[in-house]
């Protein structure tokens, strides 16, 4: 199962493209057309539920507000169908608020994009549903092949790591260039942070080699809520208004709901356990000050505690649009302010002890 074979698959991939908008149908068909897609163009929702029956395509592309049948209640049709509910919807809006956008995630669609249309965007966001989608597929027949116990292995791998860990990453990046490079950079950190404190025997018997495995490969998922918050607040080159900071802040409540879903369907999987801990906990503080639930001290799970205060070092140590970057060793001072306030003193006190390892892993290529 390899990427080569997953792209082969994409080119000859039918995508269905529904808007009421017979520009937008042009636009959208001039965007993927190029890349190798066979392109279907329908105006409403209720000819999108009757022909995705009928030609099962492989990706649809939906817009929300359309006469005869809104784009909300045709998905809605299609995923409660089992000939059409595997067929990933992707919902096209020029609504931005994020209960919007929550509404789309819980009606089962897989993204969102936002109009106006970037046609990279559109491009990367459709390859990357198509490459999960072929995946599955791959792995579903894989596993018809393999013995129980090696199949649920399998597919635990694949649904918690492959789907949300890799595919996540991808669409983060996408959005934002920075929030990927801040994923890739912080879980380096984390894994460098659980190796030492595997060490220590007040945290040996917790942080073992699976503890450091999964802390690697959930801590991309932290901040996955922020696929809800509306680009006006993710992307503002300006301070936060206190309205838009609590907005942002709900991403953690968010993150941690989407992350309980998918734990639901897979209750065994330690990826998605850990990941829903440090998504709806990475901004506790030690002292109960932080949000979104005010939780302090132990109370706090251990993936959080690590994650909370390294995502704190690279984000000071980030140049961005609205701030510059902070060197290592005022941020390294700034760490040690914050001991037994925002951070557990214990994991504090590893960080300044080995700050330069972090300062190299930090900086190190990928």
């Amino acid at each position: 199962m390899t990427a080569l074979g997953s792209i082969t698959h994409e080119k000859k991939a039918t995508i269905m493209v529904v808007d009421d908008t017979q520009e937008n149908l042009v636009l959208l068909a001039t965007i993927l057309q190029p890349e190798g897609y066979k392109v279907m163009t329908l105006p409403d929702g209720k000819m999108a539920v009757d022909a995705a029956r009928l030609r099962n395509p492989d990706l649809i592309l939906m817009d929300i507000m359309m006469p005869k049948m809104d784009g909300y209640t045709a998905c809605g049709i299609l995923k409660a169908d089992p000939k059409t509910a595997s067929i990933p919807i992707i919902f096209l809006s020029a609504l931005s608020d994020p209960a919007d956008k929550i509404k789309a995630f819980e009606k089962g669609a897989v993204d969102y994009i936002t109009k106006p249309f970037n046609v990279m965007e559109v491009r990367a966001r459709v390859g990357v549903h198509l490459e999960l989608k072929f995946l599955r597929a791959e792995l579903e027949s894989h596993n018809a092949q393999l013995e129980e116990k090696v199949r649920q292995q399998v597919e635990e791998l694949s649904q918690g790591h492959l789907s949300l860990i890799t595919t996540m990453t991808k669409l983060a990046t996408v959005r934002d260039t920075e929030t990927g490079e801040h994923i890739e950079r912080t879980r380096r950190l984390c894994r460098l942070m659980a190796q030492l404190l595997s060490k220590e025997p007040e945290f040996s018997s917790v942080v073992n080699q699976g503890f450091i495995e999964n802390i690697y490969n959930a801590s991309p998922l932290h901040d996955i809520g922020k696929v809800a918050i509306s680009d006006a607040i993710l992307r503002k080159d300006d301070e936060l208004t206190p309205e838009e900071y609590e907005r942002m802040k709900q991403h953690t409540v968010i993150g941690a709901e989407y992350l309980a879903q998918a734990l639901a369907k897979s209750p065994k999987n330690s990826y998605l356990k850990m990941g829903m801990e440090i998504a709806g906990n990475h901004h506790e503080h030690w002292d109960g000050s932080g949000y979104p639930a005010a939780i302090s001290g132990r109370d706090i799970p251990l993936s959080a505690r690590i994650m909370s205060l390294l995502d704190v070092y690279d984000a000071l140590r980030s140049q961005r649009v609205y701030k510059n970057a902070i060197d290592h060793e005022e941020v390294v001072a700034m760490i040690a302010e914050q001991r037994g306030i925002s951070f557990d003193p214990a994991i504090v006190d590893i960080f300044l002890e080995h700050h330069r390892e972090f300062e190299t892993t930090r900086d190190a290529s990928d």
